[in-house]
């Protein structure tokens, strides 16, 4: 509590507003082709004024993304690896664990987002995109699970022309 004598109350209402979103320096590693690996892990959690009770999120180190899953003839306006791309991370985790809602997850993401401060017509634009289009990813990412496919890595590559098509073929690499 500070100098100001305020009250346990006070001062925990005022540490509980602080935001506390993401947190984890984004360090990533890349395979040959446009997908990249954690190196340390990253988090998110709801800040008191987004009005959720959401879990926290945790993407662990060695998880295996391609950053903004959005096609290529919108490169020019929303480059994969964009300011929103820890964001598309913590999204890509949620997706690829299926441990919540597919709405909860998209949810996530524009939270996320937003405390980036990335501007309301890209969160818009994005959002409205993944909640559009997101049921495939969904479900391609049921079936390659279902097909024993892993995207947690203990080990990655040295050697920067290795694709990740070819290094998730390797048992021993994943947890």
């Amino acid at each position: 509590m500070s100098a100001n004598h305020e009250t346990a109350e006070e001062w925990m209402s005022a540490w509980m507003s602080v935001p506390k979103a993401p947190d984890g320096r984004l360090e990533l590693g890349r395979f040959a082709d446009p997908f990249y690996f954690l190196g340390l892990p990253i988090s998110w959690r709801p800040n008191p004024d987004q009005g959720v009770d959401y879990a926290p999120v945790t993407v662990p180190t060695g998880f295996v993304t391609d950053l903004a899953s959005i096609p290529r003839v919108f490169w020019t306006a929303l480059p994969p690896a964009g300011d929103y791309a820890y964001a598309a991370i913590v999204h890509d985790y949620l997706y690829w664990m299926q441990d919540r809602p597919r709405e909860e997850a998209d949810q996530i993401l524009k939270f996320t987002m937003q405390d980036f401060s990335i501007g309301g017509v890209t969160v818009d634009s994005i959002y409205k995109a993944v909640d559009l289009l997101g049921g495939s990813a969904w479900k391609n990412n049921t079936q390659l699970k279902a097909q024993g496919e892993k995207r947690i890595l203990k080990q990655w590559p040295d050697d920067p022309r290795v694709k990740w098509a070819d290094w998730k073929k390797r048992p021993d690499v994943f947890f």
